[in-house]
């Protein structure tokens, strides 16, 4: 997800807690722990300063976005908030470990994926069945945020129900979506998934041989072929790898890429960020 949802999912923990009894400091404790445990997988990010071979798209969302490493980060927090605010809570290490559990699964249902099992397996676990910015989710957190303001409801009981109405949205999003990629691998020897912006509505990527159809898919629409792309699987890639390192990572991390051969030049990219003509996960050698 982007950094907003991931700082909204920080809050809307925050306020979900009950904290009637707590001090300032306390209070404190726990907004610091939600918000930086939103986003501390993330942290990922600085490890572009000495990517030197072109790993950095399988280090980020790696090892930090492990379910594994999740009570490691907890840890770690319980720990600031001890240094920073001398308050030692045990809740505090469990709010740092669901927020960080809540970063690590929301980032395995888009398209970009997580090791979400690293050490233990590589595999890139993703889903495809929700948008990187999600609309509803937005909605929904705002329409909590104007309910707390301008009513005299519980915060706690506010954003309780607001978790409710997300995970609702994700477990029929998700359904709807892998029902549309199950009825797709029907007719595809590889298939994958990617979110829409519109709620409800997804991009199926299928491929047979050469040949990557696109395909807009919803409830309200059927299935749309609007795109066919060609890819050259004959073309031998080590030259590529060899000037462009990143491209061997791409084709690692990525469920299967298009091979563009024409014109001289020589690329690689990943079918499910097409837009208007190019992806913006490419690699080419001119």
């Amino acid at each position: 997800m982007d950094t907003i949802t991931h700082t909204l999912f920080g809050v809307g923990l925050y306020h979900a807690v009950k904290k009637s009894e707590e001090t300032k400091k306390e209070k404190q404790a726990l907004l610091f722990t939600a918000i930086v445990g939103s986003q501390i997988p993330d942290i990922d990010v600085i490890s572009q300063l000495w990517d030197q071979e072109g790993m950095y798209q399988m280090w980020h969302r790696g090892i930090t976005h492990s379910l594994l490493l999740a009570p490691v980060w907890a840890l770690l927090l319980y720990l600031l908030a001890i240094a920073f605010f001398r308050v030692k809570q045990r809740r505090i290490f469990y709010i740092g470990l669901l927020a960080v559990v809540i970063h690590n699964t929301s980032d395995v249902l888009n398209a970009w994926g997580t090791g979400y099992l690293e050490p233990v397996s590589d595999v890139r676990l993703t889903l495809g069945t929700i948008p990187i910015i999600d609309v509803v989710i937005w909605t929904i957190f705002l329409s909590a945020f104007l309910l707390k303001r301008f009513s005299s409801l519980s915060a706690s009981g506010i954003f309780r129900w607001a978790w409710v109405m997300i995970a609702l949205h994700i477990v029929i999003q998700s359904a709807l979506g892998l029902t549309f990629l199950h009825e797709a691998k029907k007719e595809y020897e590889h298939a994958t998934l990617s979110a829409d912006f519109v709620p409800w509505q997804y991009t199926v990527i299928g491929k047979n041989g050469e040949e990557v159809d696109l395909a807009l898919v919803s409830l309200w629409r059927g299935f749309d072929v609007h795109t066919t792309l060609q890819s050259d699987e004959s073309v031998d890639l080590e030259p590529l790898f060899a000037e462009k390192p990143e491209a061997r990572t791409l084709t690692k991390w990525s469920p299967f890429v298009v091979v563009v051969n024409e014109d001289g030049r020589l690329g690689v990219f990943d079918p499910r960020f097409y837009r208007n003509g190019e992806s913006f996960l490419s690699v080419f050698l001119e």
